[in-house]
């Protein structure tokens, strides 16, 4: 006698995403796992009296979504803190300060983040705006992208940072024309401030963890990568997976002091491990910073506002020969590396030092991968595939809006502004793809991505599409987002497709979006979401 199913979804197309039935309208699941995928007819005899059976009504049934490089912790932090990502524009970020500020009179920092460059003139907002709505505490908040942050001359003034202070080599502050600083902090120059905050309570980065995965299971993600993992946000990680409240699957990247070196190593063994659904088993390494800020590393110098070049080729976090030495060393111990690239000279820095890993250690199966990618020399495309490297690409970023028209494409020149995002030259010359949307930086939601990535344009955005050549198919993009991120975390034996014998993590949307017009797919919405066949997301539409 057939065992009964405990769960069935029936009545909708079930895009499988990989080798089972390409037309099915049936998914059955016992155990957690999926044990039958066909028409409806084909699971009819495994429903019993105590068997949930879901119509799907003609909506989808898709593989849970995976992000591959995201900040959960540090944006549920940012939820319960002075959150400015609601904002659409100055005037509107300082009145979300003053409202902060004014309901915690209690807080002796005013901290948080979630401001958008292009809200500011040069992208960088002046410490006065703060001022005038909090003079009497120190303020320090975050940009979106986290690669500087905007402070009020309160936090200036405790720290001890004046027109004499000079800017720490892996960063810039911006001055007045008299020297003193003028609010914004880029890149490492923010931890002259930041390293002053009190340090958030184990109660409170628990408390933002949970935000961020209910966040991201309205999504429809069922498991990711976060690209940030310190020895608070992972204690946060074990305790969420031993009592039960993980419900997502994690891999943590652990993060490499870039002011150290190869003596850190020893800390990392000592921390890799998990437990449950969790697992520290990869290493974070931020080679460069953002082409905003003028500090991604690039082959050629950066433009100023005339169009002349400027000198600047960015900066490379951690010295190209220490990154191979490093490197070498971590795929040495086992260690997957998840390298930070946005320039041109980043990527191939971190190129060059897989190709020394592999010299020195052979071909293995760690599957490291670079995130952002978002300039890449021509020369070094085809090095993805033969070095085995993941490109773990951010599709929403790739599209024409205020950041990237006026804040990028100027400063590059047309030559390097023409080879951003290059998702279609990479797939053509066989490197795999894995998708993330860097949240809190973006949105966390897949379908943005998603829509991105096959229109190279933002729904209701600018209509000029943004290096149309490199648009993926529909096919490739929702791969990028289900069996490519979870190679990468090394979950494709167990998800990443609908297959019988492995997890039900499933997504249900509210439309197929094989059946809509490519200009809609931004539209899709997330109904459903399961982890091993347990509902971890119903929108009240279901």
């Amino acid at each position: 006698m057939t065992t009964p199913a405990d769960l069935v979804l029936r009545g909708g197309p079930v895009h499988t995403l990989g080798p089972a039935p390409a037309t099915a309208t049936a998914v059955a699941v016992r155990g957690g796992r999926i044990i039958a995928v066909g028409a409806d007819a084909d699971v009819r005899p495994l429903i019993g009296a105590a068997t949930e059976v879901v119509d799907l009504a003609g909506r989808a049934l898709l593989p849970g979504l995976q992000d591959a490089h995201v900040h959960p912790v540090l944006a549920g932090l940012t939820m319960i803190q002075c959150d400015l990502h609601d904002s659409g524009d100055a005037g509107e970020a300082v009145a979300a300060v003053r409202a902060y500020a004014e309901a915690n009179p209690e807080a002796d920092w005013i901290s948080g983040g979630g401001w958008s460059m292009d809200w500011f003139p040069g992208g960088t907002p002046s410490r006065r705006l703060l001022d005038a709505v909090v003079p009497d505490r120190p303020v320090h908040l975050v940009n979106r992208d986290g690669h500087g942050a905007w402070v009020n001359t309160r936090a200036l003034r405790l720290c001890g940072i004046d027109a004499s202070t000079p800017d720490p080599v892996d960063g810039r502050i911006e001055r007045e024309t008299d020297g003193h600083p003028q609010g914004t902090l880029h890149e490492g120059a923010s931890a002259l401030v930041g390293r002053h905050l009190p340090e958030p309570a184990a109660d409170a980065v628990l408390r933002g963890l949970q935000a961020g995965q209910r966040r991201l299971h309205s999504v429809g993600v069922t498991a990711w990568q976060d690209a940030m993992v310190t020895p608070q946000v992972q204690r946060a990680y074990l305790t969420a997976a031993e009592s039960g409240l993980l419900t997502a699957r994690v891999v943590g990247a652990l993060w490499w002091d870039r002011e150290r070196g190869e003596e850190q190593i020893p800390e990392l063994l000592a921390r890799r491990g998990g437990a449950g659904r969790f697992r520290a088993t990869s290493v974070k390494i931020m080679q460069d910073g953002v082409a905003e800020n003028f500090t991604a590393a690039m082959t050629s110098a950066y433009l100023d506002g005339c169009g002349c070049a400027t000198g600047n080729r960015g900066l490379s976090f951690v010295d190209p020969d220490r990154l191979r030495t490093s490197i070498t060393r971590l795929d040495a111990e086992g260690f997957q590396v998840h390298v930070h690239a946005v320039g041109d000279r980043a990527a191939r820095e971190a190129l060059d030092a897989f190709e020394a890993a592999r010299a020195a250690n052979g071909t293995n199966d760690h599957r490291h991968h670079i995130a952002h990618v978002q300039v890449v020399h021509p020369d070094d495309v085809p090095r993805f595939a033969a070095l085995g490297i993941t490109a773990t690409i951010q599709p929403l970023w790739a599209a024409h809006e205020p950041q990237m028209d006026e804040l990028t494409i100027p400063f590059l020149g047309p030559e390097q502004a023409g080879r951003q995002y290059p998702f279609g030259d990479l797939t053509r010359a066989g490197a795999r793809l894995a998708a993330g949307s860097d949240w809190p930086v973006s949105s966390p939601d897949p379908f943005l991505g998603i829509h991105v990535a096959v229109n190279r344009a933002i729904a209701g955005g600018s209509s000029k599409v943004f290096l149309p050549e490199q648009r993926l198919a529909l096919t490739d993009a929702l791969a990028a987002y289900t069996i490519g991120t979870a190679r990468v975390n090394h979950l494709d034996a167990w998800t990443g497709t609908i297959e019988t014998g492995k997890f039900a993590d499933l997504v249900v949307t509210d439309r197929d979006p094989y059946a809509i017009p490519a200009d809609a797919i931004a539209g899709t919405s997330v109904l459903a979401t399961y982890v091993e066949g347990e509902r971890v997301h119903t929108d009240p539409a279901f």
